[in-house]
């Protein structure tokens, strides 16, 4: 085995032994349940439906088919154990710092500088982020796929130098894997620049005096693909129900030019001394002049040093331009989120300044006639502290309680990490401190209706209704078109008995999202309560129809079906069809579903197949230790005796005695 791929492996096994804790992280309250871990279709594994899903769907607010089919496999693999999608974020990272590697050496990078920048950026604590969570699949998948489309095109470029005829097919592959890399993630629009740079850079192909118009025009379809991603990733993160686009009444203008220099100073400053890192930086209340232009200056000065030395060292003008351009679809001109930078979006921009300034030391070290003992010295001790760093950073992601306490000690006014706090702590059982949280959210960011419905599901939980149902009133006013929050508004308000204000809030939530389900299912509750049966089954019908694969759905409505004191309303066949279904979805391990299967049998007078169904249930109860087996058994005497069961829908759900 050659030296480089012995480097290369060596590479990819210690990071990937340095990520080997992440098997044992869960998911992470943010975002991840968007994602897979209470998302059906992506559970479900690579289904035909799924793969539809995947490229068709804005889920998330964004568009990366990719990401979904990942994750996907991942589900397909491993099931529901949070370790396998980590798993495989690590082994995309140890493969990305190893094709880093080869990439460099085929720009003609000596060795062990290259092997020297692939561990800074495989080791680098900044980059914990996008491995040790499992969302930002996108970022370790599209960043291999972004490796692939640079070593591609430098293969291109040597083959095309020797006047070889499969130089194109290169061509060909990068431009391929540039599109694979924008069903990733679309932060990737600025990478054709990247290519010019390298053109420049170390491949030599102009000079900044003579620009050759011939290297445009063989960009032109990654130039296509930036414009195609750039308007795709625009609708889906505009659209209404993602509302991630912050608009300019909400954020102005010149707040946003303000900040953009403060950021780009925070990504260097945290590339050099990776302290105080969170997964999330609040936007601050506040961008002070002195601050922007403190951090213009600092961006000029490294601008004009990096355009003046362009001869002598052009790789400073490469390194730079690569990390600022990268950086230009999430530097914050169009604002995304409340976030004023993220770590994980140093990722693959980092490349850049570890590329110049590894560049710049070894030539100072060459003039200052430093040894390589000393400069082999050194850059181990600087690998041997971000190893350090990333364990430690990898330490706050053990688990949601310690991410989100982590995060907000190190920032100020930081509500969204108050608030997965408080979900982390409520998950944990520990409910008095999740309000705690969530009240401390609310404070924080009194327009953001988020903090109120944390707070009152919470305080719901801990039995004191009557603060739970102003605090859902409050979220409710301040996310007035947001469907859940009228939602859980209504259920709130039924649950005080107050019936005619919990019909109009569920009305205004079905209005808001006519896909929708629970509204309906809600709404059919109340009707069957105030005997309006014929009201309550056109309900049950729309909740089944706008969510015909929901179980919970099925199952009461089958229930409602078979077992209604109303003979009007009963069809015991569209009963155990609509149970069937539902049993089939949860793999035969719900006793309530074969429960319910019983009774649509002995609605059709089938009391044979209605006593195996609910035995079945009886000890599916009796495995799952469920206590209150009674009525099973009180059917299933009933099933022997051939005589259905009837239940009355009233306020108390109480059954009808036979």
């Amino acid at each position: 085995m050659s030296q480089p791929r012995r480097i290369s492996l060596l590479l990819a096994l210690i990071t990937l032994a340095l990520y080997l804790p992440v098997a044992r992280m869960g998911f992470c309250v943010y975002d991840d349940g968007d994602y897979i871990s209470a998302n059906p279709i992506v559970q479900a594994g690579v289904t035909l439906a799924g793969v539809k899903w995947a490229f068709t769907t804005l889920h998330a607010s964004n568009w990366f088919p990719l990401v979904w089919l990942s994750l996907m496999v991942d589900c397909g693999v491993f099931g529901q154990n949070p370790a396998g999608p980590h798993l495989v974020n690590a082994l995309l990272h140890a493969a990305n710092a190893a094709l880093l590697f080869v990439l460099l050496l085929r720009l003609k990078q000596k060795t062990w500088p290259a092997a020297f920048i692939a561990a800074l950026f495989a080791w680098h604590p900044m980059h914990v982020e996008s491995v040790a969570w499992i969302t930002e699949r996108k970022d370790v998948l599209s960043t291999f796929f972004a490796l692939l489309t640079l070593l591609a095109y430098a293969n291109y470029v040597n083959l095309k130098d020797e006047k070889n005829p499969r130089a194109k097919i290169y061509l060909i592959w990068s431009w391929l894997a540039f599109a694979l890399g924008l069903m990733s993630k679309q932060m990737l629009v600025t990478l054709p620049c990247v290519l010019l740079l390298l053109d420049f850079w170390p491949l030599k192909r102009f000079m900044l005096a003579s620009f050759r118009l011939s290297l445009l025009v063989e960009k032109i379809p990654f130039f296509l693909c930036t414009a195609v991603a750039s308007f795709v990733t625009f609708i889906a993160q505009s659209q209404q129900s993602g509302k991630a686009v912050v608009s300019l009444e909400s954020l102005p203008l010149l707040y946003r030019l303000k900040n953009i220099p403060v950021a780009y100073t925070e990504y260097l400053w945290k590339t050099f001394w990776p302290a105080k890192l969170a997964i999330f930086y609040p936007l601050p209340e506040k961008i002070y002049l002195a601050q922007t232009v403190t951090a213009l200056v600092v961006l000029a000065s490294l601008s004009i040093i990096a355009l003046r030395l362009h001869r002598r060292r052009p790789y400073l003008l490469t390194g730079w331009l690569w990390f600022l351009g990268m950086l230009v679809p999430v530097i914050g001109l169009v604002q995304v989120g409340g976030a004023q930078i993220a770590d994980r979006y140093s990722y693959l921009p980092s490349v850049g300044i570890f590329l110049a300034a590894t560049c710049a030391a070894l030539e100072l070290a060459a003039h200052w006639r430093i040894s390589k003992l000393v400069l082999s010295g050194a850059a181990i001790a600087i690998l041997l502290a971000c190893v350090v760093a990333t364990e430690n950073q990898l330490g706050y992601w053990r688990t949601n309680v310690t991410l989100f306490q982590h995060a907000f000690a190190v920032t100020a006014d930081n509500e969204v990490a108050r608030n997965n706090l408080g979900v982390a702590l409520e998950q944990a059982g520990r409910l008095v401190e999740a309000v705690e949280q969530y009240r401390a959210a609310a404070k924080l960011e009194t327009e953001n209706y988020q903090g109120h419905h944390n707070l009152a599901r919470a305080l719901d939980r801990l039995g004191r209704q009557t603060e739970a149902l102003a605090e859902h009133r409050e979220a409710a006013r301040l996310g007035t078109n947001v469907q859940f929050l009228h939602y859980s508004l209504g259920v709130a308000l039924d649950s005080a008995s107050q019936t005619g204000e919990a019909l109009q809030e569920f009305s205004a939530a079905a209005q808001l999202d006519p896909h929708y389900p629970w509204p309906h299912l809600a709404t059919a509750k109340i009707f069957l309560r105030q005997s309006r049966d014929v009201e309550a089954l056109t309900e049950l019908r729309a909740a089944v129809r706008i969510d015909p694969d929901n179980a919970d759905i099925l199952t009461y409505t089958a229930r409602v079906l078979a077992a209604a004191e109303n003979g009007a309303i009963r069809d015991g066949q569209f009963a155990f069809v609509l149970a069937a279904k539902a049993n089939l979805l949860t793999d035969g391990t719900r006793s309530d579903v074969l429960d319910v299967m019983g009774m649509a049998c002995a609605e059709m007078g089938k009391f044979d197949e209605a006593q195996m169904a609910a035995q079945q249930a009886i000890n599916l109860a009796i495995a799952a230790r469920i206590k209150d087996r009674e009525l099973l058994r009180q059917r299933l005497e009933l099933y022997q005796n051939h005589q259905p069961w009837r239940e009355a829908f009233g306020a108390t759900n109480a059954p009808v005695k036979n």
